[in-house]
């Protein structure tokens, strides 16, 4: 399950996936109140959540990696989005100022790749937002949700895993308090839940939604190590030298 692009839009289209939506869409605006002249890319099935930065943003476009498969959107206007391979993405280095990594991070195969490929696109003063299950919460064991399959993270563990791919996470929040069930009542509580959730348990948030920034000189010192690194040359000793020993 959740192998097809198809279960995630039919996910997204019922009631609790559009409560699901709203709550976490609001999160990743408080992180991105504004956008306007920036080129916003979306990697994993981030289209429920880019609609709301279309009208500001110079460009934005999705990326779905081939493994899952595409889906045309907007429905109502020109293609946003492309099939690719998560770990080549068709794009110039520094070529983003943002990106979000939405069902992506959970469920790849190559997390060094893919995230090396994030950093790449990146803009020197580029953006990146993760939004991650919440190991510690209730969806992450919802087996009926997208949000219920694959690698769920801890806030530590997924600030420990940017850091280890040349990131400096910046700001955290959560989002998600309300159970993962279908009950319309509970549902449409959802944003008691949110505001009770966020003040008493925010350790039971259902996704947690990094932002971090791009580690510029870390990378350059990498780099100046890399090349410093001499290979041992062998040189003959001269029979003179060898009698004086």
């Amino acid at each position: 399950m959740w192998s097809d692009v198809v279960d995630f839009r039919d996910f997204y289209e019922s009631q609790r996936g559009g409560v699901v939506r709203h709550l976490v869409g609001e999160a990743i605006r408080r992180h991105w109140p504004d956008l306007t002249g920036q080129r916003l890319l979306g990697v994993g099935y981030p289209t429920p959540y880019l609609r709301q930065f279309v009208e500001e943003a110079e460009r934005v476009i999705a990326f779905m990696p081939a493994s899952r498969g595409v889906m045309r959107w907007p429905i109502d206007g020109a293609n946003r989005t492309s099939l690719v391979e998560e770990t080549e993405l068709p794009l110039p280095d520094y070529s983003v100022d943002r990106v979000l990594l939405v069902h992506g991070l959970e469920y790849t195969q190559n997390l060094p790749a893919v995230m090396s490929e994030i950093w790449r696109v990146l803009t020197a003063e580029g953006k990146l937002i993760c939004v991650a299950p919440n190991r510690l919460g209730l969806w992450a064991r919802a087996d009926g949700t997208p949000l219920g399959w694959g690698h769920p993270y801890t806030g530590k563990q997924l600030s420990r895993m940017l850091r280890d791919h040349q990131f400096t996470p910046t700001r955290t929040s959560r989002a998600l308090f309300v159970p993962p069930v279908q009950m319309k009542a509970i549902l449409g509580s959802a944003m008691a839940w949110e505001r009770i959730g966020t003040k008493f348990f925010p350790r039971a948030s259902g996704v947690v939604v990094l932002e971090a920034s791009k580690q510029i000189y870390a990378a350059a010192s990498r780099e100046r190590k890399k090349r410093a690194v001499r290979r041992p040359v062998l040189v003959q000793i001269p029979k003179s030298a060898s009698r004086m020993g």
